[in-house]
């Protein structure tokens, strides 16, 4: 994770906390869609480095959420 450029590291923080509350929405709900997509989004921050990417694929992940079948 790049500490030195401060976007990096409050994106990674907002993303971070954005997964955390799915996962416990999810937990709460029993979604399993939402567990996974909140631990992706909890842990996938440390291995991007680059803003951008960071960003899409927390969209990517989040679209996810209205893409995929309600069927749990």
């Amino acid at each position: 994770m790049d500490l030195d450029h401060p976007g990096v590291f409050f994106s990674s923080m907002v993303i971070g906390l954005i997964g955390l509350a799915l996962l416990m929405y999810g937990k709460k709900a029993g979604s399993m869609k939402s567990i996974a997509i909140g631990l992706v989004l909890c842990i996938f921050p440390y291995f991007v480095h680059s803003l951008v990417l960071m960003w899409l694929g927390a969209g990517a992940c989040v679209g996810g959420l209205f893409v995929l079948p309600r069927g749990d």
